[in-house]
């Protein structure tokens, strides 16, 4: 299936609000070979392969960031072992230059007696104290000697460790990879068994419901407590510097684990807009529905974050009056698209102790920030690596 049916195809809906009964029926195989199957269970069953998707999209960035992290922590450890191995060779060293020192001057006679027998007695206390000096520093040389080993010891293991689960997590990633791979083949073989009518109809299906959609959700009330409202507030600074970025990705498209400058997935382009912000938030979808701050529907403002589906696999910025910025999936790009084009879950907000902007003026979008699906896969852009 070419990119540009994908795209035809694919231009995003809530599929509660598709299933209507009016759908034509199309003599379309089903399972066993047999059966006509109404255009709203095709969509049905492209939306549910789509959600799948886009979890195991999420769960392979996931692995990638903590495969990521735990890189760091492999070179951080390394680079200490590194350290720890060359104090204890100093350590050494100079441990054997005392143990020379001491086979040079070994001697019978008792401190004592030199102090006795001697013509100074002071001159020979004042060596002795040098001695005792010596002495000390001998024995710190051989506590540093036996504690750098034992730090060299347990950084090796940790080392060690570290690295087993770097690999662990390296056939994790590679295990979701394939996992969405094998999802998005199911996504083409299904669309290749469409006819170019089929894929007419499919299209207009989702448009039409993710229009339904975005009115019902609207007349709700949900953003504003008034029916068939989206009011508009002002962000924070951070917020509309956040919100400013995102617009200007506006037509770049969507890769997987992409989090810029040339393409973006759905949270690397939330996460790096921030970044960019100044605000350093989580990387996935399902982390930043974790750890940022909630906040209603109601209250919400542009820079705002909008997490979709039951397990917080999709997230869009808001930019206002009912409408979101996003990078939908592999075979769309960076649009503006509706705030129901997904069912939502909820929202949550980066910096909820900034207050609001005074003098705002909303982005001005270029052309055509509307245009294009607001679903599509395709396994060319699958992951690679």
């Amino acid at each position: 299936m070419s990119g540009r049916l994908l795209r035809w195809v694919c231009t995003g809906a809530v599929v509660g609000a598709l299933l209507a009964p009016a759908s034509p029926a199309y003599a379309v195989p089903g399972p066993d070979g047999a059966g006509e199957r109404p255009v709203s269970e095709l969509l049905t069953d492209l939306q549910e392969l789509y959600r799948k998707a886009e979890e195991s999209t999420e769960t392979y960035n996931a692995t990638a960031q903590k495969l990521k992290e735990q890189r760091a922590e492999v070179t951080r450890l390394n680079a200490g072992l590194a350290r720890a191995r060359t104090s204890v060779r100093d350590s050494r060293g100079q441990a054997g230059r005392f143990a020379r020192q001491q086979y040079q001057g070994t001697t019978n006679i008792s401190p004592y007696v030199h102090l006795l027998l001697a013509r100074d007695p002071q001159q020979a206390l004042d060596q002795g104290h040098v001695i005792g000096r010596a002495a000390a520093e001998r024995a710190a040389t051989v506590k540093r000697l036996v504690g750098g080993e034992k730090t060299a010891s347990t950084l090796a293991s940790d080392a060690r460790s570290a690295m087993e689960t770097q690999v662990a997590l390296a056939a994790q990633q590679k295990a979701s990879r394939d996992t969405v791979k094998g999802q998005l083949k199911e996504v083409e073989e299904l669309l290749a068994s469409l006819s170019a009518e089929q894929l007419s109809d499919l299209a207009r299906a989702e448009e039409e419901g993710m229009a339904d959609a975005q009115r019902t959700f609207l007349a709700s009330g949900s953003l504003s407590g008034s029916p068939g409202s989206a009011p508009s507030r002002p962000p924070s600074r951070r917020g509309d510097e956040a919100l400013d970025y995102a617009v200007r990705q506006i037509g770049k498209p969507y890769k997987w684990g992409a989090e810029g400058p040339h393409s973006f997935d759905c949270s690397g382009l939330t996460s790096k807009a921030w970044a960019k912000a100044g605000k350093e938030i989580p990387r996935t979808s399902q982390e930043q529905w974790a750890q940022l701050r909630r906040v209603s529907l109601r209250k919400l403002r542009p820079g705002d974050l909008i997490v979709y589906f039951p397990k917080a696999t999709h997230v869009a910025m808001y930019l206002g009056d009912g409408m979101v910025i996003q990078a939908p999936r592999p075979g769309a790009r960076v649009k503006v698209s509706p705030i129901a084009s997904n069912p939502l879950l909820g929202a949550v907000r980066p910096d909820p102790s900034a207050d609001s902007m005074k003098g705002y003026t909303p982005p001005k979008l270029p052309r055509g920030a509307m245009k294009g699906g607001d679903k599509g896969y395709g396994r060319a852009g699958a992951p690679t690596a």
